[in-house]
């Protein structure tokens, strides 16, 4: 905290220039809602001058004395034009905008988002706000300073593999969408972000809900909803480019291109993008590509637009970790894991010599290899005056597999008979494997808006009926004894058909001038059948169905025009991921689905500028309690799969309970502070710890009444500072600290990632010479006070022949001090 201290007042004192002008700000809202309309543009005298932010608010820092025209426009709305007049002392406007114009694609965004009215903690993230954080690095890092939020890379730099967590919940827990559409596999209930890299240089804006959230398609949340939106219009032509350069010799590039509003009524918007990194930890390359393109068609009640985009990634496995006496030095303890894990002769002295940059793998192909190609369909159809409709009809097609070198393999595992060589009998070989996926999701989605211009009353009527198809398999491509086999010869497989029929309606009534209601009823069904036997023979046959329905209340009660309180309850049910039937330990019973009862509560305040701390700022605060009570909740056990997913088990009773502080001030645009800070409590009841024996027959070790819910800490705070001390130039602090997690869920602290503290620097300066529209330079120094920490990790555990336990936990170290630098150019 100290140090967070020190570089603050650094830049608190940074030379601020006095401007002659005065500054003009405003929050643009819907005329009919009272919601803030993020995204608009502002134009004054005719110039593109400002956009507003995720709550709506807007500033033009000088505007030079005299009569000006100001036009605001976002689309979906009349565009609202008045007449301004330049002074020296800050004017602050409060513009509403009606809706009409055309038709937009938030017929579909809006159907599964949260406002004011829905009760529930969420944070909206607009266009502008994702690219000043975005250097290349995956999605989740720019959502690093948003509330309860911990994100890890499985490289250590934020290129390939990486998670997100919020609340203690990981991206299984977490539903994502895209335009309406579900982006977690259906079968995993992941989200791999990989697949989609530089996803956030289309994405016009992000909201984040906490806890239960507000009813959507695809799998329920567990900890959170990402609701992720490209379907705007920019209606200006335009073509940029962003190039990145940094440490670990790291690139981002990308061309983007759009035609604008051509003849009233037509769009094409297009990205190419590459992404490569060899990683901070050795042998964890990233080598990625993506598209995406999109063309519609608008008329005033009428929407259609189709948009397609692809990722294809190959990135070397580091999903093993670093042992942990690889990071501390421990010779004896790190021979111990090896004679436990069969590293390979030589390893020891390797991880020694390598340490926390440690990989396992050492043949060089040890990739993963997937491509991921989305076909979407929208439309948005006006019917009168107070209705709309949204459907989509989607594609998402997958195929891809990872190459594992696997010493030592018993020949009959993989259906090849014994070597006879004279008098020897061969039952070993070396061989080299590949695991495939081969799948197609597919369906449509549907939400029907009944929105009045003026009426205390709007409803959703929604849903969607989705099918999953995925093949598993497995081929050997090479063998050192190939006995009766053949290339590619197939040793495993199994096929996945799952179902997915959900429907929900939701309304918001405002009975009182300051009271308002809410409700939300989601009626999922789910059929799941598995056929075929798994990599280690096991026939994996699964018959499971699935009828859940998830009801939510809520009311907000308007304290003052800036002042509200809400509070809201919530169930979901979900259920079980492949993994939770096909890995389940020998003796486990099947898993069951899990049920969340999740209790929010709070407060939220919005100061616009002029009224609380002077004439030039701004102030929003808000406080959110949770209870999230599970029944049956899935948690991990800190162990992997041989494919690097968490393998979990179900606990009959755990909760989580917390309060969410957030905070935001600005002065006239020159200088901002934005604050959040988690302070919960995680906990599984009677919590019964599972070993194996030294037969590896999994036993009882212990029995709590409470325990600590793995990966869960109990603080994790974020921090912006960011200042404008000259015009064009924006730098910013942002430090990070999460507090101590356990890799299992019994509370050891010889099973514990340690907390961690991190400090990042960035800085954004905008020219606009006449030859181009804008170059922009950024530089981000990621872990600026060269912190050596471990953001994620798993353990493993047995107990030897006299019954002791012993403990082999692995880690994933994060980059030290390192650097992007970035040039963007738009003509």
């Amino acid at each position: 905290m100290k140090n967070y201290l020190v570089s603050g007042a650094v830049l608190l004192a940074l030379p601020v220039t006095a401007w002659a002008q005065g500054p003009v700000s405003g929050t643009v809202t819907d005329a009919r809602t009272g919601t803030p309309l993020p995204g608009a543009t502002i134009l004054l005298d005719g110039a593109a001058s400002a956009a507003t932010d995720a709550a709506g608010a807007f500033t033009l820092p000088a505007v030079p004395a005299g009569s000006h025209e100001l036009r605001i426009t976002f689309l979906g709305y009349e565009p609202l034009t008045q007449r301004l007049q330049g002074q020296p002392t800050e004017q602050r406007l409060t513009p509403r905008l009606q809706p009409g114009g055309v038709l937009t694609g938030e017929a579909l965004v809006t159907a599964s988002r949260a406002n004011d009215r829905t009760a529930t903690a969420y944070t909206n993230l607009s266009r502008q706000d994702l690219q000043k954080r975005n250097f290349g690095q995956d999605l989740p890092y720019l959502l690093d300073q948003t509330p309860s939020v911990v994100v890890n890379s499985d490289a250590g730099a934020g290129v390939g593999y990486t998670d997100i967590r919020i609340r203690g919940t990981n991206n299984v827990g977490i539903n994502m969408t895209i335009n309406g559409v579900p982006l977690n596999d259906a079968e995993s209930h992941g989200s791999f972000l990989v697949n989609l890299p530089d996803l956030a240089s289309s994405v016009s804006s992000i909201q984040v809900q906490r806890g239960v959230g507000t009813s959507q398609n695809g799998g329920a949340a567990f900890g959170a909803s990402l609701n992720i939106s490209t379907l705007d219009n920019r209606l200006e032509p335009y073509a940029e480019t962003q190039n990145t350069f940094g440490s670990f010799n790291t690139w981002r590039n990308n061309v983007q291109f759009g035609t604008g509003l051509l003849g009233g009524h037509f769009t094409v918007d297009g990205r190419l993008s590459r992404v490569s990194s060899d990683g901070y930890v050795n042998r964890g390359a990233s080598d990625l590509k993506s598209y995406y393109l999109s063309a519609g068609y608008q008329g005033k009640n009428t929407l259609v637009k189709f948009i397609t985009f692809s990722g294809r990634e190959k990135t070397y496995q580091s999903w093993n970790g670093v042992p942990e006496p690889a990071l501390t030095g421990n010779r004896a303890l790190l021979q111990q894991y090896a004679d436990n894990y069969a590293l390979m002769d030589g390893d020891v002295e390797r991880a020694l010599r390598e340490g926390r940059r440690y990989s396992y793998y050492t043949y060089d192909n040890q990739t993963d290899n997937y491509q991921q190609n989305h076909y979407q369909l929208h439309l948005s159809q006006g019917l009168g005056a107070d209705w709309n409709l949204g459907a989509a009809l989607h594609l998402t097609r997958g195929f891809g597999y990872y190459e594992n070198y696997e010493p030592g393999q018993t020949l009959s595992d993989y259906g090849l008979a014994n070597v006879i060589v004279g008098a020897d009998t061969i039952r070993e070989t070396n061989l080299i494997s590949r695991k495939w996926l081969d799948n197609y999701f597919y369906g449509g989605t549907f939400a029907l808006n009944y929105q009045p211009r003026e009426g205390k009353l709007q409803a959703t009527l929604g849903g969607a009926a989705n099918q999953f198809t995925n093949d598993h398999y497995g081929e050997i491509i090479w063998a050192q004894y190939a006995s009766n086999g053949s290339i590619r010869q197939r040793y495993y497989f199994n096929d996945a058909l799952k179902t997915d029929y959900n429907a929900y309606a939701r309304a918001t009534w405002q009975v009182l001038p300051k009271l308002g209601v809410y409700g939300d009823v989601q009626v999922r069904h789910i059929r799941y059948n598995i056929d075929g036997v798994e990599d280690d023979q096991n026939d994996v046959t699964t018959r499971a169905r699935y009828t859940f329905l998830n009801p939510k209340a809520g009311a907000t009660f308007s304290l003052s025009a800036n002042q509200q309180l809400y509070a809201s309850f919530a169930v979901a049910q979900r259920e079980p991921v492949r993994s939770d039937f096909t890995d389940r330990p020998a003796g486990e019973p099947q898993p069951t689905s899990e049920r969340l009862d999740d209790f929010e509560g709070g407060y939220r305040f919005t100061q616009p500028s002029g009224s609380l701390l002077g004439p030039n700022t701004t102030l929003r605060l808000e406080a959110n309690y949770f209870y999230m009570r599970y029944r049956n909740q899935l948690v991990a056990t800190g162990q992997l799969n041989d494919v690097g997913s968490p393998l979990r088990t179900n606990v009959g009773r755990s909760y989580r309970t917390g309060l969410e502080l957030t905070g935001f001030a600005s002065a006239n645009d020159k200088l901002s502070l934005s604050s959040t800070l988690t302070l919960s409590r995680n906990r599984v009841e009677d919590f019964r710890e599972i070993v194996l024996d030294s037969n590896y027959s999994p036993i009882v070790a212990a029995e709590t009444r409470s325990s600590t819910i793995s990966y869960s800490p109990s603080v994790v705070s974020a921090h912006t500072l960011e200042g404008q001390p000259l015009q064009g130039l924006r730098l910013a602090l942002l430090y990070k600290t999460v507090s101590r997690q356990y890799l299992d869920n019994s509370a050891s602290e010889d099973r514990r990632i340690k907390p961690y503290q991190v400090l990042d620097f960035r800085l954004r300066y905008a020219i606009r010479p006449s030859f181009v529209k804008e170059i922009e330079l950024g530089l981000l120094v990621n872990n600026v006070l060269n912190r050596r920490y471990e953001a994620n990790g798993y353990t493993y555990g047995n107990l030897d022949a006299t019954g002791q336990r012993l403990n082999f936990n692995f880690y994933f170290p994060q980059a030290t001090r390192n650097f992007l630098a970035s040039i963007g150019v738009k003509f």
